[in-house]
């Protein structure tokens, strides 16, 4: 049973993935941010950014997003030859395809979640990376576009017929976004219809709710995303209980402070002072939601300029 880190635009970039390996507990597979197709097709500078690794992110699966075929197809041929290229080699890469981003942007231009509604297309671009590349193949899907157009099954036997690996089921649809429940029972009907591995992911926060999903589902993984939020140390304290059958002792004060002050100097040392500070104020709302004094603190790190500003506003979260 493994717990992978859902990739997140905005949210799982190098310093997110580097600090979860650091906390410890995560030994498997992280997944890139969506890497735009038709980005590596026009040679995008911030696109070709995007796919520059390191060794303490590996291994690392590369989610790439489009609806074209061609284009698909040529970006997954560039990341394989990435792959061989690179010092840090096959078999530390994989691919991923995105078949269930919900955001507006994406789905306007017939991508992401969209491209579930349309069942040819996906087993076009999935045959043709496989054609196109030799590294492992795994998808991300929804249980379908809305309520009315439930197909999660149809897709995963697509996606098991065009010769994918894996695939990761979440467990609500494009219209719900992230609202309402994750039914985790059509994820179930999902691994009942292929012989694929299964990751299920959705509403997984705790030790009760991952018995939960593997007890419904019978899943081969879990794949946890916004309760990492804030939470980094998510994978260490569920893996603990996964091998032991016990729950861990949360970080302290201290501790969680430490991993704040961590997360900023990854995101100062990779993206600079400017971007670096203005990205760290959202993972900062985020790691002191629910403590006394929180919006207060959240306040104070949106004002915040400079490392030295941030800081201060950390040291304060002591008091409390």
């Amino acid at each position: 049973m493994k717990i992978f880190l859902a990739p997140m635009a905005g949210v799982t970039d190098r310093a997110f993935r580097m600090l979860v390996r650091e906390i410890g507990g995560y030994d498997g597979l992280m997944f890139s941010e969506m890497v735009s197709s038709t980005g590596i097709h026009y040679k995008s500078e911030k696109t070709f950014e995007m796919l520059d690794f390191i060794n303490e992110e590996l291994p690392i699966a590369v989610q790439l997003f489009g609806s074209n075929p061609e284009y698909v197809s040529e970006a997954a041929k560039y990341v394989t030859n990435l792959a061989n290229n690179s010092e840090l080699r096959i078999p530390n890469f994989a691919l991923d395809f995105n078949l269930g981003c919900p955001a507006p942007k994406v789905v306007k231009n017939g991508e992401g979640s969209a491209l579930m509604k349309n069942p040819k297309l996906v087993e076009e671009i999935l045959t043709a990376i496989k054609k196109s590349s030799t590294l492992p193949l795994s998808v991300k899907i929804r249980l379908g576009f809305d309520a009315d157009h439930i197909n999660a099954v149809e897709i995963a036997k697509i996606a098991e017929n065009a010769g994918v690996d894996f695939i990761t089921v979440h467990g609500r649809t494009r219209e719900q976004f992230y609202s309402g429940k994750a039914d985790w029972s059509e994820i179930a009907k999902v691994k009942q219809a292929v012989k694929i591995p299964v990751i299920a992911n959705g509403d997984i926060r705790d030790e009760e709710s991952l018995d939960a999903i593997i007890n419904e589902t019978n899943c081969d993984g879990v794949m946890i995303g916004r309760a990492a939020m804030g939470n980094p140390w998510i994978f260490k304290r569920l893996n603990y209980y996964l091998k032991t059958g016990k729950k861990i002792t949360l970080p302290s004060l201290e501790e969680r402070i430490n991993i704040i002050k961590r997360h900023l100097d990854l995101l100062l040392e990779f993206k600079g002072e400017y971007v670096g500070i203005r990205e760290m104020r959202k993972h900062a709302a985020w790691y002191t939601k629910g403590l006394i004094g929180g919006a207060e603190f959240r306040d104070k790190f949106n004002r915040a300029e400079n490392k030295e500003d941030f800081l201060k506003v950390i040291d304060n979260l002591k008091k409390f």
